[in-house]
């Protein structure tokens, strides 16, 4: 059986024949042509298919379809994929998902619609000045979806998963375990229990909020910039199979307080000031998206300053390792906004003091 090259030694060749039939099954002829694509930390592969009409598909390879976390990430027995099923609940809610073109999970491979090469990131590589208007939209559709996705359907993959307090501190220790002591930075007893307390906390507090749908990782990577067929361009959403329930502003963060991105703090507010208006909420509820907003950035990105380490030593990936510093830099800065916590307080104030000594 002849096979296309693995991502790493320890993943399984995608096979050239399992995907040869379901480009068959889907289209009755053979493909053209088959290139690898530009992957991200995960262990999916996406393959460009050059289809016999000279048009473009998009194959994605889970390896170990059957087990994989990829495609599993709650007690699902016998049920469809995640990305699946949570991809065909976004599309009847009005949001903008791939098109799916064929399956063969037990072959592990999705064959989806070309979207080509614009994530949001990309795009304003080339346009910057489309920079308002597009996290205008990306904002826009959150709220939107959100509101479209109250209530979700019951049996909903979404809703046996969340942000629970276990998870979100989890997250946090992730920070401790990768981007600390993995780095040969180590706390001492008394700092180790400032950031135990402050680990708690976060946790606690993000799982006392109301929940409702979480993408997870809605931010410029995992956004696609396309054409509309009426004219424009419009956001598709990807990478949304881990969706879970959680604090309505998670999504925001991932998408605000992006690692892959740098905004100035008015542009931030202004987005957070649209994002309140969509769903109507007063003055109060303003300045409280605001301190959730916060507070949520700190537990997200201490997970992913710690998450890029964990890439580079685990999967041997170490093109997230430049964005560490700057991850660990929206920490701080959000901290700073959250002054008067006393538990996050020590929290800053130990971490500078550590890091600056490392």
């Amino acid at each position: 059986m002849s096979t296309l090259p693995p991502a790493s030694t320890r993943d399984p060749a995608p096979s050239l024949e399992a995907l040869g039939a379901l480009v068959r099954r889907v289209t009755g002829a053979a493909q053209r042509r088959i290139e690898p694509m530009p992957g991200g930390a995960s262990t999916r592969r996406f393959f460009r298919v050059e289809l016999a009409s000279g048009e473009f598909a998009v194959a994605m390879f889970v390896p170990d379809a059957k087990r994989s976390d990829e495609v599993a990430k709650a007690d699902v027995g016998e049920r469809r994929w995640p990305f699946l099923e949570v991809r065909d609940l976004l599309a009847e809610r009005g949001v903008r998902v791939p098109r799916i073109l064929g399956e063969a999970c037990e072959d592990g491979f999705l064959l989806v619609e070309d979207l080509g090469d614009e994530t949001l990131a990309r795009y304003l590589e080339l346009h910057p000045d489309a920079k308002t208007a597009l996290y205008q939209t990306a904002v826009f559709d959150l709220a939107r979806a959100q509101k479209a996705l109250t209530p979700l359907p019951a049996g909903s993959i979404v809703a046996s998963r969340a942000f629970d307090e276990d998870l979100l501190h989890w997250e946090v220790e992730h920070f401790r375990e990768w981007a600390l002591d993995a780095r040969g930075i180590r706390l001492s007893e008394a700092d180790g229990a400032v950031f135990g307390e402050a680990a708690s906390y976060l946790a606690k507090t993000i799982a006392g909020w109301p929940r409702g749908f979480v993408h997870r990782d809605y931010q410029s990577r995992n956004l696609m910039v396309a054409p509309r067929e009426a004219g424009g361009i419009e956001l598709v959403w990807l990478d949304f199979q881990d969706a879970l329930l959680g604090p309505r502003v998670y999504d925001l963060v991932a998408l605000l307080s992006d690692s892959y991105q740098t905004f100035e703090r008015d542009f931030v507010e202004a987005r957070l000031d649209e994002y309140a208006a969509q769903l109507g909420l007063n003055a109060d509820g303003r300045r409280a998206v605001s301190r959730e907003f916060d507070t949520v950035t700190v537990q997200r990105k201490l997970k992913d300053a710690g998450r890029f380490v964990f890439i580079d030593r685990v999967r041997k990936i170490p093109s997230f390792l430049p964005f560490v510093e700057p991850t660990i830099e929206k920490v701080f800065a959000a901290l700073g906004r959250l002054a008067g916590d006393p538990v996050l307080d020590r929290l800053r104030a130990m971490l500078e003091r550590v890091l600056a000594a490392s």
